[in-house]
């Protein structure tokens, strides 16, 4: 059985966590794509554990984790995470494996991320780890990938630098890669997880397009970039935040007007620990972007919802939700493609009661109290998509289990 999971918003919904939990039941976890931007913490018995191209089912001693096809893998930056969750006991070696097709980048390409960035009359934000660079000589055909480090008529193709760094890693790297189909194939008996990277707003195809990643974090990127056919996929679920977030440049019709101490904006971010585990930047804070989510539903044809970070809403007295946009005076209630429209997009809003009590212990759906049923089911209606897992605190174990993902309907 495969089960995909990916980001229903901009990404740092708390996918990491979400994966750690379900990863007890795979055999196999899978990264689809993306990079070293990406983070994703788990918090297991107080330790946190911050990951950005590991799969996040690593924290499980007798699980095998697949760095996919789709990924851009920094080799340095790779062996740094290695060793720090070696650091902290976890034995990942013979258990982290890497698509043969996947893509290396260089050093170079940092900085040229950046010089590029920066030239941008509108600059997206990234993050300079050498992403965008790396997907773009992908797709003009100039990148380098892990199977191409055998290959010397290809290598001579680079610099002498950029050949040094990849001889000083090849050794280490050659021994993981794998042919992630046929391995997928030979495994077809056992459960996956396909991870995704970012979320699904920041989708190169589907996204607020300028503003967004270079890779695939649309669901459809797990059969393109994960090794599998799309017929094979078996359940896909998207998780996002009680509220939204967004790092980095872009439209963001539901961002909190005010962003000053004492302010909600700032609540949430304190309260929900809204820091990038990559870069340390403070995440923009807004309302649920109900008009969004739905149309991630609907792109990414999403049959479960994955709620996280309901419990920042236990102490306020109400809180609201957008329900559509008003753009050049018209009422909108679908997600416009148009940027333009998006930057001038004002939220419709409704209004929520609050619970005014802690969640965090909550373990069943009937324990939680009944306006935030309310406001889950709320959700549910306008979405049209079941919410099958709530989470209401940042350790493993504080996750309520509507239905099972690895259940056959």
């Amino acid at each position: 059985m495969n089960v995909v999971i990916i980001g229903a918003q901009w990404g740092d919904e708390g996918k990491g966590k979400i994966v750690d939990y379900l990863a007890h039941e795979a055999g196999i976890v899978v990264r689809f794509s993306g990079g070293a931007n990406a983070g994703h913490t788990i918090v297991l018995s107080g330790t946190r554990y911050a990951l950005h191209l590991v799969p996040s089912g690593i924290l499980y001693s007798d699980k095998i984790v697949i760095l996919g096809s789709g990924m851009v893998i920094d080799p340095e930056a790779l062996f740094i995470e290695l060793d720090g969750l070696k650091a902290k006991g976890i034995d990942w070696e013979g258990r982290v494996l890497i698509s043969d097709r996947a893509h290396i980048v260089l050093p170079r390409y940092k900085e040229l991320d950046k010089q590029v960035d920066s030239q941008r009359k509108k600059p997206i934000g990234t993050t300079g780890r050498g992403i965008g660079i790396a997907y773009s000589l992908k797709a003009s055909r100039d990148g380098i990938r892990l199977a191409d480090l055998d290959d010397e008529e290809r290598l001579r193709n680079l610099t002498d630098e950029d050949r040094a760094f990849l001889g000083a890693w090849r050794e280490k790297l050659l021994p993981m890669s794998v042919p992630a189909s046929s391995y997928l194939h030979h495994h077809k008996n056992s459960w996956t997880l396909f991870e995704g990277a970012q979320g699904a707003l920041l989708d190169i195809d589907t996204g607020t397009y300028p503003f967004v990643s270079s890779g695939m974090s649309c669901a459809a990127g797990a059969a393109a970039q994960g090794g599998i056919g799309p017929r094979d996929i078996d359940r896909i679920l998207g998780v996002f935040k009680a509220y939204t977030t967004r790092v980095g440049n872009g439209p963001f019709p539901t961002e909190f007007a005010d962003d000053s101490p004492g302010s909600l904006s700032n609540y949430i971010r304190t309260t929900g620990n809204e820091f990038g585990v990559t870069t340390g930047r403070p995440r923009r804070c807004g309302y649920l972007d109900l008009v969004a989510l739905r149309y991630a539903c609907m792109v990414n044809s999403l049959d479960r919802l994955v709620l996280t970070h309901l419990d920042v809403y236990d102490n306020l007295p109400e809180f609201e939700a957008c329900v559509a946009y008003k753009i050049n005076g018209k009422v909108v209630e679908d997600s416009p493609a148009s940027i333009k429209d998006l930057e001038s997009a004002t939220p419709i809003l409704k209004k929520f009661p609050g619970w005014n009590e802690r969640i965090d212990e909550c373990r069943q759906w009937d324990e939680l109290p009944l306006r935030a049923r309310e406001y889950v089911q709320f959700i549910e209606e306008f979405t049209e998509t079941p919410v099958s897992i709530i989470s209401v605190g940042s350790d493993r174990n504080q996750t309520i289990i509507r239905e099972s993902p690895w259940i056959r309907s």
